[in-house]
């Protein structure tokens, strides 16, 4: 057994690479094999957001704070709130973050397969981030 008292571990800055905006991930757990969970805490500063991603084994998100925007390929972002949890299938192009004016904390959970757990692609666009989400 593992225990990691709160604060223990470093809060990380995400990389730029694959967020856009102000994001900290506060790590949750990275299982050991043959355990493949992974969860992370994410902040969002208001506005930023991940790239486009995949999960090989899909993705959960509970949103523990704030709200949000999700977005699958070709839909327009969906509102999501404190409370909300999404489950996204594993393969399904998406991205996920903070609404225009507000924070968004929510804690993401994801298995790995084969030592992966995303698989990173662009970032989303101004233009696509800005598109009005469906209620």
């Amino acid at each position: 057994m593992d225990i990691h008292k709160y604060g223990s571990r470093p809060r990380t800055q995400a990389p730029a690479e694959y967020f856009t905006g102000e994001v900290w991930q506060d790590p949750v757990v990275t299982a050991p094999e043959p355990a493949r969970l992974r969860a992370l805490i994410v902040t969002f500063s208001a506005a930023a957001r991940t790239a486009w991603h995949t999960h090989p084994l899909g993705q959960t998100l509970h949103v523990m704070s704030g709200e949000g925007r999700i977005a699958l390929r070709g839909q327009a972002p969906r509102i999501i709130s404190a409370g909300d949890t999404v489950w996204i299938p594993p393969h399904e192009e998406h991205w996920h973050g903070a609404a225009p004016d507000t924070e968004m904390v929510h804690m993401a959970m994801q298995e790995a397969l084969d030592g992966s757990a995303a698989h990173w692609l662009e970032h989303v666009s101004d233009a696509d981030y800005a598109i009005a989400p469906q209620e």
